[in-house]
C-alpha cells in the first residue's frame, strides 16, 4: 500500500519541478527569439536547431533508459523497472516525434525539400518505428506478462539503432550536417559561443522536462497498480 507521507512528499517534488521546468522554457524562449543572433547563412529558420537538437538528445536519453530498465526487467523481474521502461519509451517517442516534425522545418529552405532517405534521417525514422511498435506492444501486454517481456526485448533490441544514427553522417556522405557540438576539436569549437549557451539552456530545459514527464507517468502507473490491487483484494474476499 501507498504511504500517504510519500505520496504528499512525491507532489511537492513535483510542484518544484513544474516551476523549474516552466523558469528554464522561459529562460531558453528569451535566449531562442531575443539573446542568439540570427545565424548569417541560414537565417532565421536556424533557429529551429534550438528545439530539434535538444530533442533528439533526450529522444536517445529516454530510449537509453528503456535499455537499462528493459534489462533490469528481465534480469530482476521487477515490475519497478517494468513502469520506468514503459513510461520512458512513451516520452522518448514524444521527443522523437518532434525530431522528425522540426527536422523537416529546418531542411526545407535548406535543402529544398522536406525530406531526403540520407542514412541519418532514415535510420531516426526507423528508431521511431520500433519504439511505437514497443508501445503498441505495450498497450496489448499485462504488467509481468510474457508479452511485457517480449517488448522489452524490444526495447533493447532498438537502443542499439542509435550508436548507428549517430555515427552514420561520419561513416556516409549525408544531407544532414556533422555534429557541431561534441568535435575532434573539442566541445562546442564548431559553434558561435552565444549559440553555445543558447543550446545549453534548452537542453537543460528539455530534460527538465522529461524528468516531469517521467514523475507523472511513473505515478500514474504505480496508482494504476495500486488500483488493480485493491479491486484484486476485494473480489476475492466478497
Amino acid at each position: 500500500m501507498m504511504n500517504p507521507d510519500a505520496v504528499e512528499e512525491n507532489q511537492e517534488e513535483g510542484n518544484i519541478l513544474v516551476w523549474l521546468t516552466g523558469l528554464a522554457f522561459l529562460a531558453a524562449m528569451v535566449a531562442i527569439f531575443i539573446y542568439v543572433p540570427t545565424e548569417q547563412t541560414e537565417g532565421v529558420v536556424q533557429r529551429v536547431m534550438y528545439f530539434h537538437v535538444p530533442s533528439a538528445w533526450l529522444s536517445f536519453f529516454a530510449f537509453f533508459i528503456v535499455f537499462i530498465c528493459s534489462i533490469l526487467f528481465l534480469w530482476k523481474k521487477e515490475r519497478e523497472w517494468d513502469i520506468y521502461a514503459h513510461a520512458s519509451a512513451e516520452i522518448g517517442v514524444i521527443f522523437c516525434s518532434l525530431v522528425l516534425i522540426t527536422g523537416p522545418i529546418w531542411a526545407r529552405p535548406i535543402w529544398g525539400a522536406w525530406w531526403v532517405w540520407d542514412a541519418r534521417l532514415t535510420s531516426t525514422l526507423i528508431l521511431w518505428i520500433i519504439y511505437v511498435a514497443y508501445l503498441m506492444l505495450r498497450t496489448q501486454s499485462d504488467a509481468g506478462s510474457m508479452r511485457a517481456r517480449y517488448a522489452a526485448v524490444l526495447g533493447i533490441v532498438g537502443f542499439l539503432n542509435i550508436p548507428f544514427i549517430h555515427f552514420s553522417v561520419l561513416w556516409w556522405r549525408t544531407f544532414h550536417p556533422p555534429p557541431k557540438v561534441i568535435t575532434n576539436e573539442g566541445i562546442g569549437k564548431g559553434m558561435d559561443p552565444t549559440m553555445l549557451a543558447t543550446l545549453g539552456i534548452s537542453l537543460c530545459a528539455f530534460t527538465l522536462l522529461y524528468f516531469l514527464l517521467m514523475g507523472v507517468r511513473v505515478r500514474q502507473e504505480k496508482l494504476k497498480d495500486e488500483i488493480d490491487r485493491l479491486k484484486r483484494e476485494k473480489l476475492y474476499s466478497a
